[in-house]
């Protein structure tokens, strides 16, 4: 019997419970009732590639768990794909829900299918990237049907979601001109767009092709995620002409793959002062109608390289908190390198303590429950069940252990002068001692 649907989207919408709804409503404490018409409506998505067998499927959207996806891939100058590998399995057992593979060298395919073949988390990419690789040619020289069979590659590889960089055109060549950025285009992949357009004088493909590219994701229901192209790379540019002008177009996206059923998330900011980023969530969620907002970082300022995983879970947290529904970790290698395994894991666990803040304020069901247990477990001196809690409980055991204290029911912190000890013994009536 032929299935009754392509997409998540168009199930939600005749009323279908698919196994990934039923499993997104069970992670989000929320009834199939419930979840339905977000999906239905666009508010959740749920990239889940029909060619993806081993994924535990997740949802994305402001009323959820915030979710982290962590980018990784090899380049000219680091490629050795077993440390990827590496990194993947390092990123999924901390607790990502997304792996986005943006490799820029060699033979990227098999990576790829090692990904959605062994990865249970979503897996992304940025087709446009590996289109130069795929063919082996530069860029000119590239056509709009030839990025077009890679997305179509893409997805018969098993992909959940492709960012494209539909929302720039010719005309934003003109605005970049006109405009004076301070660092024009940041994104790799919308300056790739941008080169391509310059050389070629053609319109940006991905744009002007987009009819064909929605009927390639919705049948593998694959997950468009509307690259934001003009990120502001640094304070001076955010919230600029450009970066605006484009998410209008991106919102008239979302509605078009939408009327075909495929589901979609925006990307949003990049470096944006803190006072900023709560405007432009609100500015997002009108535009696009409250399709889940993607964002990097955002960072708050531009002066730590080696420390921007810090400046990014700051600005990540914000920004959930007032709506974004899923951060792209930033770890202490960016600006400067591609990230070693040390790396990944500061990234993964500043943009999880982020999204878990920001869960906690908007009051997510089930958010703070840990926290409690955290509370509980502190107020006995319950070191064990403190660890269960812990979002990194070998790092909090590592600590412990390298210092010691001299009684077991205290830290080497404050001793006998514990706060907690001395009031649990003065609520019970015993003898404080500290001397």
């Amino acid at each position: 019997m032929a299935k009754e649907y392509k997409t998540q989207m168009e199930a939600a919408r005749k009323g279908i419970v698919t196994p990934e709804i039923e499993k997104v409503a069970a992670k989000e404490h929320m009834s199939v009732d419930e979840l339905l018409p977000l999906v239905a409506c666009g508010k959740v998505a749920i990239p889940a590639n029909v060619n993806h067998k081993c994924l535990e499927p997740e949802g994305i959207g402001s009323m959820l768990r915030t979710k982290i996806n962590v980018n990784l891939g090899v380049s000219r100058d680091c490629k050795d794909y077993d440390v990827e590998m590496e990194k993947v399995m390092s990123a999924v057992n901390m607790g990502a829900e997304a792996i986005m593979d943006l490799s820029s060298h060699g033979n990227t395919q098999p990576f790829r299918r090692k990904l959605t073949s062994e990865c249970p988390v979503m897996i992304g990419t940025v087709p446009v990237y590996d289109s130069v690789i795929h063919y082996q040619r530069d860029l000119d020289t590239l056509t709009a049907k030839d990025f077009i069979d890679v997305i179509r590659l893409h997805a018969e590889d098993g992909v959940d979601f492709v960012t494209l960089h539909c929302g720039i055109t010719r005309k934003t060549i003109d605005q970049i001109k006109k405009h004076k950025r301070k660092m024009n285009i940041v994104s790799r992949g919308g300056s790739l767009v941008f080169a391509w357009m310059s050389m070629t004088g053609n319109e940006n493909p991905f744009y002007e092709y987009y009819d064909e590219i929605l009927d390639i994701c919705r049948e593998y229901d694959v997950t468009i995620s509307l690259g934001d192209a003009c990120r502001p790379g640094c304070l001076a540019d955010a919230t600029d002409v450009c970066q605006i002008e484009e998410l209008v177009r991106l919102g008239e996206l979302t509605k078009r793959a939408w009327a075909k059923d495929v589901q979609v998330m925006v990307e949003g900011p990049g470096h944006v002062p803190m006072d900023q980023i709560a405007a432009n969530m609100k500015v997002q969620e009108t535009i696009c109608q409250g399709a889940p907002f993607y964002v990097l970082g955002p960072l708050v300022t531009d002066i730590a390289p080696g420390y921007d995983h810090i400046t990014a879970a700051i600005g990540g947290a914000i920004a959930a908190m007032n709506g974004a529904a899923f951060l792209c970790y930033v770890t202490p290698a960016e600006h400067l390198a591609l990230p070693n395994v040390d790396d990944v894991k500061q990234g993964i666990i500043a943009s999880k303590i982020a999204a878990h803040a920001a869960d906690i304020a908007k009051g997510v069901r089930g958010a703070r429950d840990i926290d409690d247990k955290m509370g509980d477990a502190r107020r006995v001196l319950d070191w064990e069940a403190q660890w269960e809690c812990a979002l990194d409980p070998e790092t909090a055991k590592a600590i412990r252990a390298d210092r010691s204290p001299e009684h077991e029911d205290t830290c080497s912190m404050c001793g006998k002068f514990c706060a907690v000890r001395s009031m649990n013994k003065a609520l019970s009536g015993e003898h404080i001692d500290i001397l």
